[in-house]
C-alpha cells in the first residue's frame, strides 16, 4: 500500500511539471502542441483518452470514477489538473463556455480530493480559488454543487 501511495505522489509531482510546461505552450500560442501534450498525458497517467473522461457528466464524475473505475484520490487530483489544462487551452482559444465545463469538472474533483484527504494544503486551496475565479470569469457559477 505504501508503494502505491508513493507512486501516486510521484505521478502527481510529475503531473505538476507537465501542466506547467503545457501552460507555457498555451501562453506561447502553441495550441496544437499543447492539445497533443494533454491527450498524451491522459493516456500516460490515466490509461484512457481524454474523450473517455469528457463524456462523464460533471454530476456523476466522482461516483463514476471511484465506484465504477476504482480510481483513487490521487487519480482524481491528476484528472483535475488535466481538466484545468484543457480549460486553459479552450479559454486561450476564445472558447469560454467550453472551457467553463472543464474548470467546473476540475473544481469538483479537487474539492472532493481535498475533503477526503482531510489535510490542509495552501496550494490546493489557492487552486480552488483560481478555479472559482475562472468559472466566474467564463460566465458560470463557482459553487461546487
Amino acid at each position: 500500500m505504501a508503494f502505491q501511495q508513493d507512486y501516486i505522489l510521484r505521478m502527481i509531482e510529475m503531473m505538476g511539471d507537465l501542466i506547467a510546461a503545457i501552460l507555457g505552450l498555451i501562453k506561447k500560442g502553441e495550441y496544437e502542441v499543447a492539445s497533443r501534450s494533454i491527450e498524451h498525458a491522459f493516456n500516460s497517467f490515466l490509461n484512457e483518452d481524454a474523450s473517455f473522461f469528457n463524456r462523464i457528466p460533471k454530476e456523476k464524475l466522482t461516483d463514476s470514477l471511484l465506484k465504477e473505475h476504482n480510481y483513487t484520490n490521487g487519480h482524481l487530483e491528476i484528472l483535475s489538473e488535466l481538466f484545468f489544462a484543457q480549460g486553459e487551452l479552450l479559454d486561450a482559444q476564445g472558447k469560454s463556455s467550453e472551457s467553463r465545463l472543464f474548470y467546473e469538472k476540475s473544481l469538483i474533483l479537487l474539492d472532493y480530493a481535498i475533503r477526503e484527504s482531510k489535510t490542509f494544503s495552501f496550494d490546493k486551496e489557492k487552486k480552488i480559488s483560481v478555479l472559482k475565479d475562472k468559472i466566474q470569469s467564463t460566465g458560470g457559477n463557482s459553487g461546487t454543487e
